[in-house]
């Protein structure tokens, strides 16, 4: 049975800095999201204002307007904004203090842990609540160093990199691991960031916050553990940020950890600049698919579409225009499905290809 939460996004859902409430939204095995607190947009329900589909998650003004109307006190409140700051402002930890004093248990994906703070804590115990810090990682000694035994799984492993942060690897990753189940194909997801952590993916560990001495150990155990347990038919491994990108070393330690065998490629085409960042230009897609290629020596199949400021049509056309650029699929699984990705990964890996499976 799925956990009642209200998540905060005040200001934020639907925008980059929104991505976790964005994605809970979207898909949440672990949690049942009940309403978004972002008074912007009150009123409105969360998945047509994201995607264009109802979904009866609504957005309410505040926590007491949630309250209001809700039937229950929900068990958890997620903070649902990952902003490039670790740090919350004082108006925004009162919104956490707020929220234990009604009694809910804090769901943390800052890289700001709150149960090593103890105005939090003593909170906390006066009001009866629990506090999870998501990517607070494991103790030094329950880390794992690479061992290189990646290379002896058999198993297709693809990465699901990206251009820019926040450009739409998870989704885009999720997405197709439930086409691939729905076609009969046993597909494992590894987590490498909160958000997939916080909708429940069972495999994985938020990286950014290791160590480098670190971070490609604990990718490659969480693969090597998906592996055993599930023995699947395809693993697909979330990225983060942009190998690329001058601010973040994720993609490279996700890379080196996962070996990957191939390596699909999320972009938004109208950004120039990276997230955050907005006086260092993005790196082009040409460049960006050269290094990957370079760097992972693993080939890019396909490329995927962040359709943020497009209409249908411009859409259309980016697409065609890439597929006759690049000569490799591309698609966005938002608007178009997963199809010309199962295609090519049954072509790249032809034992995925099952004789019932039609294309």
């Amino acid at each position: 049975m799925k956990l009642e939460a209200l998540v905060y996004c005040e200001n934020e859902f639907g925008n980059i800095d929104g991505k976790t409430a964005n994605g809970l939204v979207r898909k949440s095995d672990k949690y049942n999201i009940v309403g978004i607190i972002d008074s912007s947009k009150k009123g409105l329900d969360a998945g047509d204002y994201l995607d264009g589909k109802i979904n009866g998650i609504p957005i309410f003004n505040s926590i007491d307007h949630a309250l209001e109307n809700l039937n229950n006190i929900p068990n958890y409140f997620i903070y649902g904004i990952a902003p490039l700051a670790p740090f919350l402002k004082k108006k925004q930890r009162e919104v956490i203090f707020s929220a234990m004093k009604r009694g809910m248990n804090i769901i943390n994906g800052l890289p700001e842990y709150f149960n090593d703070n103890p105005v939090y804590t003593n909170i906390a115990i006066k009001y009866g609540v629990t506090i999870q810090d998501v990517r607070k990682p494991p103790k030094l000694k329950k880390l794992h160093n690479f061992t290189g035994k990646i290379r002896d799984i058999k198993t297709p492993v693809v990465l699901v990199q990206g251009t820019d942060c926040a450009v739409g690897k998870r989704t885009t990753s999720l997405i197709l691991v439930d086409a691939l189940k729905k076609t009969g194909i046993k597909a494992a997801f590894i987590a490498t960031g909160q958000t997939a952590l916080l909708q429940g993916a069972k495999y994985g560990i938020a990286v950014d916050v290791l160590t480098s001495g670190y971070a490609a150990g604990e990718v490659e155990n969480a693969i090597l553990n998906a592996y055993k347990n599930e023995k699947p038919d395809i693993i697909i491994v979330e990225g983060q940020g942009a190998l690329g990108h001058p601010a973040f070393t994720s993609s490279a330690a996700i890379i080196r950890g996962a070996m990957p065998d191939a390596v699909i490629l999320q972009h938004s085409p109208h950004r120039i600049k990276y997230s955050d960042y907005l006086n260092i230009p993005i790196l082009s897609l040409e460049k960006e698919i050269e290094m990957i290629q370079i760097f992972s020596t693993s080939e890019v199949i396909a490329i995927t579409i962040n359709h943020e400021y497009m209409n249908n049509a411009e859409l259309k056309k980016t697409i065609k225009d890439y597929e006759l650029e690049y000569d490799i699929p591309a698609t966005d699984v938002l608007k178009y499905g997963c199809d010309k990705l199962k295609k090519v990964l049954f072509e790249k890996f032809p034992k995925l290809r099952k004789e019932k499976e039609l294309i």
